[in-house]
Parts: C-alpha cells; structure tokens; sequence
C-alpha cells in the first residue's frame, strides 16, 4: 500500500477513535493534507473557521499566504503536506487546551512516523511547544532545533511565526517571509549532512 493510500486508512481509524472534546463542537475532523512523500511537514495549531467548514488545513487566509511563500521558494501547496496538533476547530478559534492537544497526539505521531520527513516545520508556537516546551518563539524562530522523537528518532525542526499571526503585523511578516526562505538550504544541508 502506498503512503498515501496508508494515510487515508490512517485519518478514518483516528475519525472514529480520536476522543477530543472539541468532537462535540467542531462541524468535522480536519486531517493533515498533501503530499506523504513530502520531505517536509509543516504542522499549525488547529482548524479555524474554513478548515472547520471545508475539513482541509490552511484554506483561509493564513493559508493562502502559506500558499504565496511557498511560491517564494518554488513550491506548491502540493509538494508538501500540511497538518495541525489539533484536529477540531476550538470554539471561537481559541487556542487549544492542554488535553485537546493531548487527546489529538497521537494521531498527530502516526500521521509523522509514516511520513518520516526531513524537516518538520513549526506554523506558530503552540506546535513548536508541542515538541520543545520551553522554547519562546520569539528566541527560536528561523533556527534548527534538533531532538530524538518517538517514532522519527533524530528529527530536525525550524520554528516559524504563523501565518495568520504575521499578517496582521508587518515586522513579524518580514520576519516570517525571511525564516521562511531559508527552507530550501536548511533542506539541502540536512540531506548533505545525513550522507556524510
């Protein structure tokens, strides 16, 4: 079976298994999306208001200025896959709770030791403390940050500011347009390095 085809199989099974409370105040599940063989993944907070709608990652705003960075390094939405640390819209598209996040987590490990990616980019601090819990953003944002992880073993991450964040603040939009140019030679460095 290919891994999209596991993907899918994978996103049913935790439809129907995943125990998050916002279940009961979200229209539907939003699974990550795109390209399993993507060598990146780039994981947000959790679905807004269209996600919620459309039961797709990123498909407003914040996602359509995703879309116009990825242009920027010569990429397409469909080169890479796309997904949040939480799978239902929180109501009001308040920031996810500690047990929301931990409800969603495991989905989240499986949907990533499947696709096993070189680089795992941060959308926005919450997915960043996610992984790396006493991180700022602020501090960390547009380096590498490495650690082992369960199921990926030595994985590279990049902190971003997220989209939806940046617009609507000009200095943290440079700032996100700058880190976020950077993917292309941090790829190529990791892919040169794990040759060595």
């Amino acid at each position: 079976m290919e891994k999209q085809e596991k993907l899918k199989t994978l996103h049913e099974r935790w439809f129907a298994k995943c125990t998050c409370e916002l279940k009961k105040t979200a229209t539907q599940a939003v699974p990550g999306d795109g390209n399993a063989n993507s060598p990146i993944v780039f994981i947000g907070e959790a679905p807004g208001k269209n996600e919620d709608i459309e039961g797709r990652p990123f498909v407003g705003t914040a996602g359509k200025f995703l879309a116009e960075m990825l242009e920027s390094i010569g990429m397409k939405r469909e080169d890479i896959y796309i997904t949040n640390i939480v799978k239902y819209r929180p109501p009001n598209n308040r920031d996810p709770l500690p047990e929301e996040i931990k409800a969603c987590e495991e989905w989240l490990a499986e949907e990533l030791a499947l696709i096993k990616p070189t680089l795992i980019v941060f959308l926005g601090r919450h997915s960043m403390n996610h992984f790396f819990p006493l991180e700022k953003i602020s501090q960390v944002h547009g380096k590498i940050l490495i650690r082992t992880w369960p199921g990926l073993g030595r994985q590279h991450f990049l902190a971003l500011y997220h989209p939806a964040a940046a617009l609507y603040n000009g200095g943290m939009r440079e700032t996100l347009i700058e880190d976020f140019k950077k993917i292309p030679k941090i790829l190529k460095k990791i892919e040169k390095d794990s040759e060595k």
